[in-house]
């Protein structure tokens, strides 16, 4: 954990507004607020556009705070990690102690205003996503356990739930297996990216797989997980907000995914150091798109069966 007290800008640098956008990490805000749209839009209720509005904007709102609060405690590593030094607070744009004052602001403005403009059970979802996030994961468990980014994908998982939750009031069948679509693939996704990057966690003694069971076995964890996702994506094809859109998607895209992670689980270092590790950075790419185009072919289902394209499933 990074030193609360000890400003890492310069006296003569003034923090700027994309300085503390930065902080939300957007990036990620991208994917919470088009995952929560989602869960919102399929849930059978349908929610005035002024308030559904308001409850993806708490929603995005809470996620970036999140974002603020993980890079507050995580400015140490952020600033020995390649791919996250530029952060504004390693790069000296903010402080630490301006990151964790915007991010509780936030996290209390946004459960509020969610609350306020739908249900108290969706803001205390969402309430219970921002503590899993950056108590559980960021505080506890991701410097301590190899699994580390298994716990987080479950925090990133949680928004189309929350959005679901805002327009019904409950979880369903539906809404556990969006959260399951990203919680399974969260996993594969970050352990491909850590088998190219993996000095970046040795220098930052972050326990990530690689670092502590090695290449081999995340392998097989990488081929584990992508099975265990490629069922739970079939298995939606049986529920009321897939159709063909999504049916199309999923056997196309997994059967995809099985294909890249078997390639990574036959390979051997020497391949791997060969060629770049080109397999490994391949399956990176296709799982880019692969929780995009999952989520937007639900959208694409829900919105043609709305308008009686595909009729009631």
């Amino acid at each position: 954990m990074t030193d609360i007290g000890a400003p890492l800008k310069t006296e003569q640098d003034e923090a700027q507004f994309k300085d503390f956008v930065e902080l939300l990490k957007p990036r990620v805000m991208r994917l919470v607020v088009f995952t929560a749209l989602v869960g919102l839009l399929a849930a059978p209720n349908t929610l005035h556009p002024l308030v559904a509005f308001v409850a993806i904007l708490s929603i995005a709102v809470g996620g970036g705070a999140a974002g603020a609060l993980n890079m507050w405690w995580d400015a140490d590593i952020d600033a020995v990690m390649r791919r996250t030094q530029n952060r504004p607070i390693p790069a000296g744009k903010t402080t630490a102690d301006e990151a964790k004052i915007l991010g509780f602001a936030l996290s209390g403005f946004s459960v509020m205003l969610l609350g306020l403009a739908t249900n108290w059970f969706a803001a205390g979802f969402l309430a219970f996503t921002i503590f899993f996030y950056v108590v559980i994961y960021t505080m506890w468990l991701k410097r301590v356990t190899p699994q580390n980014i298994v716990i987080g994908g479950a925090a990133g998982a949680f928004p189309p739930m929350v959005g679901w939750a805002a327009s019904t009031g409950s979880v369903s069948l539906e809404s556990i297996l969006l959260f399951s679509l990203i919680f399974l693939w969260t996993p594969p996704h970050f352990w491909a990216l850590a088998l190219f990057t993996r000095s970046d966690y040795d220098n930052a003694s972050v326990p990530m797989l690689t670092v502590t069971h090695g290449r081999k076995s995340t392998r097989k964890h990488i081929l584990v997980y992508t099975v265990l996702l490629a069922a739970f994506a079939l298995a939606m094809m049986f529920t009321n907000i897939a159709g063909p859109a999504f049916i199309a998607t999923a056997l196309v895209l997994n059967a995809l995914f099985l294909k890249g992670a078997w390639a990574i689980y036959n390979r051997n270092e020497e391949q791997s150091d060969a060629d770049s590790f080109a397999a490994e950075r391949k399956f990176f790419k296709l799982s880019l798109l692969y929780l995009f185009a999952h989520f937007g072919a639900v959208l694409i289902d829900v919105a043609l069966i709305r308008f009686g394209v595909w009729g009631s499933l």
